[in-house]
């Protein structure tokens, strides 16, 4: 009898779930998109830092058309669509962290900031233009070069997390 009844609350509450994910009211991301919204458009981030690394403005810009088509169901277009983000990276650069008793940093930081133009041309009060910028740090022994794609594949997890919750979560 307890088994049938904890069967019976299980089936309820995956029910639950799927009429409230299928109609977009919920989604297990956080996300609340206005059901009218249907295209986004993800334009390329050219980078305009001091320090250029030559692949980052795709990484970038491929980091969050992944993001959106893992965590939403809209449909990715060229050109005009019903949200559009747009940007450029702003910031790339390294600094001294902690320093330790004998003056030098035990710590270095990657820094990187993007600024965010996003366009929605549904509910356009939800329109944006913000910067964003996350860091990472790591061990001053360490060479930046054997590093660095890691430390970007961090940041661009960070910032693509920031810039979908601002968009679609709103926090």
């Amino acid at each position: 009898m307890k088994t049938r009844t904890s069967i019976y609350n299980s089936l309820i509450f995956l029910f639950i779930l799927l009429v409230f994910n299928g109609c977009g009211i919920y989604s297990f991301t956080g996300a609340s998109i206005d059901p009218k919204i249907k295209t986004l458009s993800v334009r390329y981030f050219p980078n305009r830092a001091e320090i250029i690394v030559p692949t980052l403005s795709q990484q970038l810009t491929d980091a969050l058309i992944d993001k959106f088509r893992s965590q939403t169901k809209l449909r990715l277009v060229n050109g005009s669509a019903d949200v559009v983000f747009e940007g450029e990276i702003t910031g790339y650069y390294t600094q001294s962290g902690a320093i330790q008793g004998n003056d030098k940093p035990a710590k270095n930081r990657l820094t990187m900031t993007v600024r965010v133009r996003y366009t929605n041309n549904v509910k356009s009060e939800d329109s944006f233009d913000q910067s964003f910028s996350r860091y990472e740090e790591y061990a001053s022994s360490q060479n930046i070069t054997s590093i660095e794609g890691q430390l970007i594949t961090s940041l661009l997890d960070q910032l693509t997390e920031d810039i979908f919750n601002k968009a679609f979560v709103n926090w």
